[in-house]
């Protein structure tokens, strides 16, 4: 239960400057023992003395006194309005309790005065004990909304305290995102640096280069990636990881029955291995039933469907065991069952159980669709793929599976509702898994360039995303959404963007010295590094030949102020 322990807490770290206080301490999670956590008897009382919307005494939503209930019993409308303006963003939180039923879904949805709904958040609620309620809105208008709590249940009465919308500037917001990356994305290395008597070494020179970060932005690829010698250097120059569109998924590898052809993908790996960059697996299974080769789309007896599925799995997970950093195993498995009608509800989870023991040390992921990027989805929001991980989770032999999510991220030509993205990534991370955003892309549009800045930005500040992967390429890679250069690989508006947060996120290297010394302007003895492996020499500042180099791996999981001691031998 450590993961589940840790991701809450991380999760909660994230959202403090957001909802800003719901009563909440990050002590008072830092004793989880499971996720029963999220669900609290008594809600913590706020100390919170700003906010557009404050209700710090509990509410009940079938309240004539508090409470509006519309017509069809489904939506309980607040009686106060709140005016809000375009160009801020708008976190919203609650504890709320269901005072009948339990497991139900209970939301936050914006009304503006045109009728139009924005679905802000959701979570899971219980009778008897409180859960916080997180989400927001980014508003494309400046204008009055009505704010509405909603349940799946027509009849469900809700209670909520401690209601809370806050207002921020973009400036603002940006703000808090640079420092919760100074606490989640970097810590503080000291180093002592002495001779072998123990005695401090004055002025020694510190260089520092990093080799590998730990976090990485990666690009997709595809099989025109063999076919050009452009493409493949600015691929090799920018990136780091890599998931493949197509050429892994089992209608690419298997066109006919027992006629198995990896050529594209082995040349294609081979290519990222010759140049260090690693590679993602997409996908062993798709659960859509238009997406199965051809040949399996006619097999009609499920015993027969199991057998060509078991040999896919083996297959392609055995080819490529421990050449990969995860894999989707079945995608889309909230969107699509076709396993699960062919073979029985628990296709998916059976598949996971037997994944994990081709490659126990693989990462494992669900991966689906608009769970971040559109918050009115109704299969595949937040809490609904949380609630399948827990399924896959609780499957006989599946409880120490090495569990990831990952969240596609097919934007909208739109305005990002950061608000929304940042509390999908709380529901989603409280499981300690790490969050991977896996096929990133929006059409095109006047602001893609700055909307996408934003999501990246946004996932990037968040604790529990660990990496992100853009689908996108320069012009003769055929991605006809983000288009990072043209013909000849200069870069467009977007590719600039992508090299910008590429060099932000790579630490610079960095030379420092132990303590102050007379021809030295400034005293540098410690340094805030982003997590990452490092290449270190240490030097004497007189004498030439003494010197010594290693190696550093600077974590989340180290204290956050490392002390390094070097010795320097004569």
């Amino acid at each position: 239960m450590n993961s589940i322990k840790n991701g809450f807490f991380l999760c909660m770290l994230s959202l403090l400057w957001c909802l800003v206080d719901s009563g909440i301490s990050i002590d008072a999670f830092s004793h989880s023992h499971s996720l029963n956590t999220e669900c609290v008897m008594k809600p913590p009382q706020s100390s919170e003395t700003q906010g557009l919307l404050q209700f710090s005494r509990s509410v009940e939503a079938d309240s004539s006194e508090e409470w509006k209930i519309d017509g069809n019993g489904a939506i309980r409308e607040m009686a106060q309005r709140i005016q809000l303006h375009q160009g801020n963003i708008y976190c919203f939180s609650a504890w709320v309790k269901l005072r009948e039923g339990n497991d139900k879904k209970v939301g936050v949805v914006f009304r503006t005065e045109n009728g139009r709904l924005v679905h802000g958040g959701e979570v899971r609620a219980n009778q008897g004990c409180w859960t916080l309620l997180k989400g927001g809105i980014v508003p494309d208008f400046s204008g009055p909304v009505d704010i509405f709590f909603e349940s799946e249940n027509r009849e469900a009465k809700i209670s909520a305290n401690n209601v809370l919308l806050k207002q921020f500037s973009k400036d603002e917001w940006k703000l808090k995102q640079d420092q919760l990356i100074e606490k989640i994305r970097k810590n503080k290395v000291r180093f002592e640096v002495t001779y072998q008597n123990r005695t401090a070494v004055k002025g020694a020179v510190i260089s520092l280069k990093q080799t590998k970060s730990s976090f990485l932005l990666g690009c997709g690829m595809n099989f025109r990636i063999l076919q050009s010698q452009g493409y493949r250097k600015w691929f090799a120059s920018r990136f780091k990881i890599t998931s493949f569109t197509n050429e892994m998924k089992w209608y690419a590898t298997e066109k006919a029955r027992g006629q198995e052809n990896y050529t594209v993908a082995d040349a294609m790996l081979k290519f990222a291995e010759d140049n260090g960059i690693l590679v993602r697996g997409h996908t062993v299974l798709w659960d859509n039933p238009r997406m199965q080769p051809s040949w399996v789309k006619k097999i009609n007896d499920p015993e027969d469907v199991m057998n060509v599925t078991l040999n896919r799995i083996n297959s392609v997970m055995t080819r490529y065991k421990g050449k990969l950093t995860g894999w989707d195993v079945v995608n889309e498995n909230l969107h699509w069952d076709y396993f699960e009608k062919m073979l029985g509800e628990n296709a998916s989870s059976r598949f996971y159980n037997l994944a994990s023991k081709i490659d126990p040390d693989v990462r494992l992921f669900v991966n689906e669709y608009n769970t971040i990027e559109n918050s009115k989805e109704f299969t595949a929001t937040p809490i609904k793929v949380k609630k399948k991980m827990e399924e896959i989770l609780a499957y006989s032999g599946n409880k120490n599976i090495k569990g990831a999510i990952g969240v596609q991220g097919h934007f909208g030509p739109t305005q990002p509702n950061l608000a929304y993205i940042r509390s999908a990534l709380d529901t989603l991370g409280s499981l300690g898994f790490p969050i991977w955003l896996t096929e990133l892309d929006m059409p095109k549009c006047p602001n893609q360039a700055k909307y996408m800045e934003d999501i990246l930005r946004e996932a990037y500040s968040h604790p529990a995303v660990k990496g992100i992967i853009i689908f996108g390429g320069p012009e003769v890679s055929g991605f006809d959404k983000l288009t990072l250069a043209d013909k000849n690989f200069n870069n467009t508006e977007m590719g600039d963007v992508i090299d910008k947060l590429l060099k932000e996120w790579q630490q610079k290297s960095s030379e420092i010295r132990t303590i102050f010394t007379a021809d030295s302007d400034n005293e540098e003895e410690e340094i805030s590094l982003l997590h990452g492996h490092y290449n270190v020499n240490v030097s004497h500042p007189w004498i030439e030949n003494l010197s010594t180099s290693f190696s550093l791996e600077v974590t989340k999981e180290m204290d956050q102020q490392q002390v390094v001691r070097v010795g320097l031998n004569a």
